[in-house]
């Protein structure tokens, strides 16, 4: 029952898109990522997704709209639903997601991680 520092776990890496396991609760994961440019698209068949941005704006493109996400707010993207995350500069964020979850979802490319570094 060791309290997590969000700062000083980002501040371990510099490479982006590429999730590290801070937190386990209830089968979810706590990822700590940064990001900078566009994801892919993609979508997740069973998992829902919580981006919480701690620093930087993240914009959420979907097929019909963009969300900007600014620091101290999140957005839920639902299972299913197609999306690509965007960052036009660095941006911090925190992932909660079922431990289930590929990074890419349906689409495996170099950016696909599927074992995590846990920091």
């Amino acid at each position: 029952m060791d309290k997590v520092n969000i700062a000083e776990k980002l501040s371990q890496f510099n490479d982006y898109y590429n999730p590290r396991i801070v937190g386990e609760l209830n089968g979810q994961y706590v990822k700590a990522v940064k990001l900078k440019g566009e994801f892919v698209w993609h979508h997740h068949d069973n998992e829902d997704e919580l981006f919480l941005v701690i620093k930087g704006k993240l914009k959420m493109e979907f097929r019909d709209k963009i969300v900007e996400v600014m620091p101290g707010e999140f957005i839920i993207v639902p299972k299913g639903v197609e999306h690509k995350p965007v960052a036009e500069d660095e941006v911090h964020i925190l992932l909660f997601e079922p431990a289930s979850t590929l990074n890419t979802g349906n689409v495996e490319n170099e950016r696909t991680r599927k074992v995590l570094e846990k920091i």
